[in-house]
């Protein structure tokens, strides 16, 4: 039976995170707890969309004049752009401009599609010029990497963690997580997949010795009315949200990262994700 695990918790990124390791004192849990912490919140100011002090801000003042960006954030866009093409230009960070009409409050209020047509003018990744690490965002426009932004930062932390103990660990922000095992005596780590319809009650467990796990869902941030549900993941080339999309897909793969690829790609698919999925042969679970 494996020793019993310690915890170091902190809130950023929106989300309750929290690190559990193995078979180290407490001593040393708060002294790693608190270089995750502040590789966490390092990211988060970096590249949040909330701030006015970052290169998100920069970029999304430029009034159309190009940017040298730094190494970190030239990979991000990169890795944008490569979700952009691999979505068939469904995954945009551009679509962000879509916030001012539509708020998943779980109120019954469906944004006017004039006031959503008025915005597909600024949405476009293929209007914006990119040859890395130079960007040119056109006047008016905007980028938001929140769609990748929390599990990039889990893959960065626990990168951080693994170069300094040897110990199982699981980095969890909000459920998108990577871990490290196996535990001791070979067991791996149980990941509950939540109830969409009641939040805290896991439907399934989920065994994972090494690697990531992402969910996409709307259990949190939909819209309700006349009996019809909207999701909050948008179709950028329509502005409304997706048709026939799942109430959560959750993946597991090597990354954090790569599995919220995955998720959010097959939650963009709609009625397809399971069939996307099944495509990429990695172990999932579509709730609809």
């Amino acid at each position: 039976m494996s020793p019993p695990l310690s915890v170091y918790q902190f809130q950023a990124m929106g989300s309750p995170c929290e690190i559990l390791f193995e078979g180290i004192s407490k001593a040393e849990v708060d002294r790693l707890g608190a270089l995750a912490e502040a590789e966490a919140r390092r990211i988060e100011h970096k590249f949040s969309r909330y701030r006015h002090d970052n290169i998100i801000f920069e970029i999304n003042h430029s009034h159309g004049k190009p940017l040298a960006l730094d190494e970190e954030s030239s990979r991000l866009f990169d890795f944008a752009d490569q979700l952009y093409r691999l979505s068939e230009g469904r995954f945009d960070i551009t679509s962000g401009v879509l916030r001012r009409v539509w708020n998943f409050d779980g109120s019954d209020r469906i944004a006017s599609p004039e006031a959503v047509t008025a915005l597909l003018p600024l949405i476009g990744w293929e209007k914006v010029q990119w040859q890395p690490p130079v960007l040119n965002l056109p006047e008016g426009m905007e980028v938001d990497l929140g769609g990748i932004g929390k599990e990039y930062a889990v893959d960065a932390v626990f990168g951080v963690l693994a170069t300094l103990t040897p110990v199982p660990l699981l980095v969890n922000f909000g459920g998108d997580l990577r871990c490290r095992g196996p535990r001791s005596g070979g067991e791996a780590w149980h990941i509950g997949i939540e109830n969409p319809d009641a939040e805290g009650d896991a439907l399934q467990m989920l065994s994972l010795k090494d690697g990531g796990v992402a969910t996409s869902g709307d259990a949190r941030r939909f819209l309700l009315k006349d009996g019809v549900r909207y999701g909050h993941i948008l179709n950028p080339k329509t502005g409304w949200p997706v048709s026939g999309a799942p109430r959560s897909v959750t993946v597991a793969a090597g990354t954090c990262t790569e599995a919220g690829m995955l998720s959010t790609l097959a939650m963009l698919a709609g009625p397809d994700a399971e069939s996307f999925l099944e495509a990429q042969q990695v172990r999932h679970q579509v709730l609809r």
